[in-house]
Parts: C-alpha cells; sequence; structure tokens
C-alpha cells in the first residue's frame, strides 16, 4: 500500500489593514507540495508581502524555494560578483561593496547603509522588472534596520475617480537613480552607465493574475512623465508619491536570523532602513528575484525598451 506523503498546514495570519501576512506552519528549507505553493501565492497576491520567521535555509534552498514563483533572474544587472556557484544571489551589505570598490567614492558612501533608502519598487529601470522578490536575513543588528512596504494598489484605488481616470493613461521614464542618474567616475557610476537600462512603464498597471490596477512609479527609478512639461511631471509624481507613501497603505518589519519575505514586486514598493549609519552594526542579507514580463497598462500597452535588454537568468543585460 501506498503512503501518501503528509502535507503540512500553512496558516495566514494578516498583519496590517491594506498589506502583510505572517505565514507559520512551513518549513522553506524541505520541498513544498503543490498545496503548499499555492497557499503561498494566493496569500502572496492578496496580502502583497508575506512574512517567514525561523528558517534555516542557505542559498541553495532559498533559489529552489524561489523557482517555485517563476525562473530567477541574475543576481543583478550592475553586479558581477554573486556568491560563487549561486549567481542567482545578490547580497545586501555595504561591506560587500567596500570590499568590492576598494577606496573610491562610491565604495565611502555605500560603507553606510543609508545608500539603500528610499521607496523603490526592485529594477524597473528593466523593461520586465521581476514579478516577485525574496529576500533572507542573515545577520541583523539588534536595533534598527526595519524594512517597510506599501500597497500600490490600494495607493491607486485611494486617489479619486477623476485622478485615477488621469494617470491611467500617462507613461513614465524609468532609469537608475531616477531624475538622478550616477554621474562620475567612480566603479559604481561606471557599472550603471556602461550597462545603461532605460524603460518606459505605464504609470498604472494591470496585475497579469489578480487584475487588479496598482500605481507603478516610484522615487528610486522614475525619472519623468513622458509627453508632459518637467514642471508638471514633478507636480504629477509629487501627488503620486504623496499617496503611495501614506502610512496606512504600509506594513513594517522587524527582521530577525533566519527571516524571509517574499514581496510582488508588481504591487509594491519598498523602503531599506535608514537608521543604522551612526551605529557599529552588521546587517547582511541575500535576495532572490523573479524574472517578470513587460507591465502593460489599462489600455492594454506594454512597456517600451529605450535602452539595455530585458531582465534575464543570464547575466546578458547589457546596452544593445
Amino acid at each position: 500500500m501506498t503512503v501518501a506523503p503528509e502535507r503540512t498546514t500553512v496558516t495566514v495570519r494578516p498583519v496590517a489593514g491594506h498589506i502583510g501576512a505572517d505565514v507559520s506552519e512551513v518549513d522553506l528549507a524541505r520541498p513544498l507540495d503543490d498545496g503548499q505553493v499555492a497557499a503561498i501565492t494566493a496569500a502572496l497576491h492578496r496580502y502583497k508581502v508575506v512574512f517567514f520567521r525561523g528558517q534555516e535555509l542557505d542559498h541553495a534552498a532559498q533559489i529552489r524555494f524561489g523557482r517555485h514563483f517563476g525562473e530567477l533572474t541574475y543576481a543583478h544587472p550592475h553586479d558581477d560578483a554573486p556568491p560563487q556557484g549561486h549567481p542567482e544571489i545578490f547580497t545586501v551589505d555595504p561591506e560587500r561593496y567596500a570590499q568590492r570598490y576598494g577606496n573610491d567614492t562610491a565604495a565611502t558612501s555605500r560603507r553606510k547603509y543609508s545608500y539603500l533608502a528610499g521607496w523603490h519598487t526592485d529594477v524597473t529601470a528593466a523593461v520586465n522588472p521581476p514579478a516577485a522578490s525574496i529576500l533572507r536575513a542573515d545577520v541583523v543588528p539588534e536595533v534598527g534596520g526595519d524594512t517597510t512596504w506599501t500597497n500600490l494598489v490600494a495607493a491607486y484605488q485611494g486617489l479619486s475617480a477623476p485622478v485615477r481616470a488621469f494617470v491611467d493613461g500617462l507613461r513614465a521614464e524609468h532609469r537608475y537613480g531616477g531624475d538622478r542618474t550616477p554621474t562620475g567616475e567612480d566603479g559604481y557610476a561606471r557599472r550603471v552607465n556602461d550597462n545603461l537600462l532605460v524603460a518606459v512603464h505605464p504609470v498604472v498597471r494591470v496585475h497579469p493574475v489578480t487584475g487588479e490596477r496598482a500605481l507603478f512609479v516610484n522615487p528610486g527609478f522614475t525619472s519623468h512623465i513622458v509627453d508632459v512639461e518637467p514642471r508638471e511631471s514633478r507636480a504629477i509624481l509629487d501627488l503620486l508619491y504623496a499617496e503611495l507613501t501614506r502610512p496606512e497603505y504600509t506594513v513594517r518589519f522587524r527582521w530577525e536570523p533566519g527571516s524571509v519575505a517574499v514581496w510582488d514586486n508588481r504591487a509594491t514598493a519598498h523602503l531599506a532602513p535608514a537608521d543604522l549609519d551612526h551605529l557599529d552594526v552588521r546587517r547582511t542579507l541575500h535576495r532572490v528575484t523573479v524574472i517578470g514580463e513587460r507591465p502593460v497598462g489599462p489600455d492594454g500597452r506594454e512597456s517600451e525598451l529605450v535602452a539595455g535588454r530585458p531582465f534575464t537568468a543570464d547575466h546578458a543585460v547589457v546596452v544593445d
């Protein structure tokens, strides 16, 4: 007689009014069955970011878990030093940048945690930004270093109907640095400009799974609204940024060793910590990202490639 494998119940508990849920009773280091994957995926689409505690993952296990959501990207289009044998892993740690770049201007600033600060959606400079991101905590400080996410669907729905109708038809350019593209001769600026990624996305994207509309601009990557005057672009973006950063749309997560966060990159932006520069602490996390599709606006138009190539699993996101 064949005995069916035991299945673990997945428990999902919302943690904020508009976004975020804790997921428990699941061991991400073990193979997941179809029911578990379906439950986690459903929670992700509903709550936009889901949190796991007490997980014991190495790079290989994190990659295996990430692949439940789709094919994984290369670590980062401007990074050529992922952990050996794990090209999907992007390590978030200022000390790693300092070791890599030496004593140039970029490295001096990137030794600080504040270089990570600012609201952003991951790699929207690419024409097909990641669909989801999975971040696990390795070393975290006892105080500080929290990450905050915001629900871009709720932010869109919070606009008045006339404003929603107006922004439905807008498009915006995204590039590294937003409206402040890195300049100079330091290592980081050279890598950004040698491997320039620029795309024009709809200001409102339609989620390919849920059908929800979400704001798709962020201060980290959006440079300007296209086809309008610069002063109009700034006014529109300031209005949308004020909406998407309203506290009621957010959730703040306190990291512990073994914590894992998975977020829907199509429907969220997040805020990295800026409260650690004055503290002598270490914060090391590891991220994988899932290859996404080209965003589509309410009018059915896809995002347009301006520079670079679509995000892929290979280290092949280069200038045409």
